[in-house]
């Protein structure tokens, strides 16, 4: 072995070539080193790596040439040998997710792990679906069903842990965020109560932030108390002024029916479950909130995480008349007794709780008492994260509330649980299945959310700064399993095409063809609703600038679920509701959600479709446009120029075409390319909120989808002809600058203005 060694080192000169170093130990024995060629290709590397060296010197004695031969021989085999146990690669296949636009080729996975895990065969969306499972679902249901779950409660808390626990198994690097909000509830010692002539109620329901005393009127019925109902009874000279309205639950939240109510004057509010809308026995109990926000509304615009470092403020969607929810059995007591003319026919007034006429009433006296006390409360939210491969500060969040006013199984059970086994079932993609997402997914679990998205809103609150550069989108898991057999959802326009897309692919629970064929044509008309103000989703998307969805299956005809706010939100009944096929449905939901956040985490760009939103803009400036045109010509408004809002449309459309544009333009293998343009296309709901209004008067800041009199249908409705002025001014630059960051480069921006 020495003449080896020593004839080869004196052919080669130790010279070093490009796979075998021989290099000097202390001893001053030559060992062979094995190092991998950074430039090898893979069909060297598939041939066992064969060494490149110089050749040696022509004149050599046979016998060395043999030893040589000899030596060249072993040290290839043992290189070999070693290279190929040490250092292998394993070939990892970039995932069919069967998501990327057409004429492009997904980048391969960066390995960073030292153990490679064979690509799946089959699509993620397959690989999903048969991970979450009915029977999955059946046995999770069953673990985070609870018989009382309220906010801050000892249930909630031990809940918070077992989720955390879940989290942490899962290897999801899950921390907890501590907030101290006032809730209110009410006082044990003194009842709310309803005294109308001889009869006394007690309503054990109540109505959170509902302002405190006691108060007596002139009973009136107001239907739905919409703005039109309020309006039918002024029109029967019905006097609003100082009366107690009483008024079905349905078509608009506690919170908008009250404040309704106390713009016309109102001195206070009762609420109850009529027999047309709820399905409730007549005793059952209502409960709910009537801030017109969400969050803390003592910490309005930042967050309760020490009540000490803030001074005291209120939110300006706090009303300043008491509220308060009674059974259908009281209100029919109510409304036997209540006098008064009877509605016409066509005005949609009459319920239908038994041997009641449904009078307007407005001349018998009833008093309401409310004494609510105020509860500093400790919740604790619980995030998970499972962390992308290319872009890990570039997250989708998806959320379900944990509390209920009973055992909340369809508002907080099925979310819940949801949360979990999607959590799971990526964790298990990403570590035996060879899945890379490109962006983080962040699992949040929200308390307090049935007093307006409490948890969620200090959240937002609390990294207000940061959330809105990395967050892209949120999924809301609240409340998305309601019945069987049809389906809705709410959702920012830019989600639209991504909501169309997963309606085809999801199968239906019914059993043939997909959701979209359940749905059938014209989906949009059959399917899309306006986000409503106490939609789990909507600060996200109003107040924090995030694109964000949510959606349900429901039963056809329906547009609720009756049962929420009550004690029957329990499982019979959504298995009743579901035809018994409530794990079914809750897989298919599951994969629903699941299907569209790993969409959004997969691709090169972003499924965010900037275009949707042409329609939406159009409409809103259509109506402020006429609407100024109107008051020019007339005379009011005097100076004001609508084409400046339509210049300002034009801007932003040439910038979504822009966008459009380079895309087609864009190499989609370029990293550093796709995130300049999913930059881009980030930047415009958030660009959408109004820099011109606090958050602490006017939280949901949204120029089209917000609420408050920066909005466009806000100005298309002013009669204050120097606030239209000035609104109209704001909202113009408000879309315009919105416009200048979808350009991005400076040199770019549009100002034809």
């Amino acid at each position: 072995m020495d003449r080896v060694r020593s004839a080869f080192n004196s052919m080669i000169k130790s010279e070093r070539y490009s796979r075998f170093t021989l290099q000097p130990a202390e001893d001053g024995e030559r060992h062979v080193e094995v190092k991998l060629s950074d430039g090898a290709t893979e069909a060297e590397e598939q041939a066992g790596g064969s060494p490149s060296f110089r050749p040696a010197p022509p004149h050599q004695k046979r016998g060395t040439v043999c030893y040589v031969a000899l030596g060249i021989l072993l040290i290839f085999v043992t290189g070999y040998m070693i290279g190929y146990l040490g250092h292998r690669e394993t070939q990892v296949e970039s995932v069919n997710c069967g998501t990327e636009p057409e004429g492009t080729t997904a980048t391969p996975p960066v390995v960073t792990s030292p153990v490679v895990v064979p690509a799946p065969e089959v699509p993620l969306s397959q690989l999903l679906a048969q991970k979450l499972t009915s029977r999955a679902f059946d046995k999770t249901l069953s673990e985070f069903h609870l018989s009382s779950r309220s906010a801050g409660s000892e249930e909630d808390r031990n809940q918070a842990n077992r989720i955390f626990d879940q989290f942490k198994k899962a290897e999801m690097e899950p921390w907890t965020d501590i907030h101290y909000v006032q809730l209110q509830t009410p006082d044990s010692k003194r009842p709310n109560r309803v005294s109308f002539g001889s009869d006394v109620f007690k309503p054990t329901g109540y109505l959170a932030y509902s302002a405190t005393g006691e108060v007596e009127g002139k009973l009136v019925y107001g239907n739905y108390g919409r703005q039109e109902d309020l309006d039918v009874l002024q029109k029967k000279n019905i006097e609003l002024k100082d009366s107690v309205l009483l008024l079905r639950a349905g078509k608009i939240s506690f919170a908008e029916q009250v404040d309704n109510a106390a713009t016309k004057g109102a001195s206070a509010v009762l609420i109850y479950p009529d027999a047309q809308d709820y399905t409730h026995v007549a005793d059952t109990a209502l409960y709910g909130h009537v801030h017109l926000g969400s969050g803390d509304p003592y910490t309005p615009g930042f967050p309760s995480f020490n009540h000490t470092q803030f001074p005291p403020t209120q939110s300006s969607g706090l009303p300043k008349i008491p509220a308060q929810t009674i059974t259908a059995h009281m209100a029919s007591a109510l409304l036997q007794k209540i006098g008064g003319p009877e509605p016409d026919a066509s005005s949609g007034f009459k319920g239908s709780l038994p041997s009641v006429a449904y009078s307007l009433g407005g001349s018998e006296n009833i008093t309401v008492e409310v004494n609510n006390v105020k509860v500093n409360t400790e919740i604790h939210n619980v995030f998970g994260v499972i962390k992308g491969f290319t872009d890990p500060d570039r997250y989708v969040v998806l959320g379900a509330q944990r509390d209920a006013w009973g055992e909340g199984f369809a508002k907080a059970a099925v979310g819940t649980s949801i949360l979990i086994e999607l959590a799971k079932a990526v964790h298990e993609m990403v570590e035996n299945d060879g899945f890379r997402p490109r962006r983080s997914l962040v699992f949040a679990s929200w308390s307090a959310g049935e007093y307006g998205s409490v948890g969620a809103t200090e959240w937002l609150e609390g990294y207000m700064s940061s959330i809105d550069k990395r967050v892209f989108t949120y999924i809301s898991l609240d409340g998305v399993v309601m019945g069987r057999g049809s389906f809705m959802a709410s959702a920012s326009p830019l989600l639209h095409s991504l909501l169309e897309t997963t309606m085809r692919e999801v199968n239906s629970p019914l059993g043939s063809g997909t959701v979209y064929d359940m749905v059938g044509s014209n989906w949009e008309a059959k399917t899309l609703r306006p986000m409503s103000m106490d939609d789990p989703a909507y600060p996200f998307l109003a107040f924090s600038g995030i694109p964000s969805i949510s959606f349900h299956f429901i039963s056809p005809n329906t547009e609720a679920y009756s049962y929420y706010g009550t004690n029957l939100d329990n499982r019979d009944n959504l298995n009743y509701a579901t035809s018994h096929h409530t794990g079914e449905m809750v897989a298919v939901a599951a994969q629903f959600a699941g299907q569209m956040a790993l969409r959004l985490v997969h691709d090169h760009l972003l499924r965010l479709d900037v275009g949707r939103y042409s329609n939406v803009l159009t409409k809103a400036v259509v109506r402020v446009y006429k609407r100024v045109n109107q008051l020019s010509q007339s005379g009011q408004l005097k100076g004001v120029n609508p084409n400046w809002l339509n210049r300002a449309r034009g801007s932003f459309q040439r910038a979504a075409a822009s966008i459009k544009t380079d895309i087609q333009n864009t190499d989609l293998n370029d990293q550093e390319a796709c995130r300049i343009l999913n930059d881009r296309i980030m930047s415009v709901e958030h660009s959408l909120l109004s820099p011109y209004v606090s958050p602490i008067e006017t939280p949901f800041r949204h120029l089209l989808l917000g609420r408050g009199s920066h909005t466009l249908a806000s100005i298309a409705e002013n009669a204050d002809m120097k606030q239209l002025h000035i609104q109209l001014a704001l909202a113009t630059w408000n879309l315009q600058g919105c416009a200048n960051a979808m350009e991005g480069n400076l040199w770019d921006i549009d100002e034809e203005i």
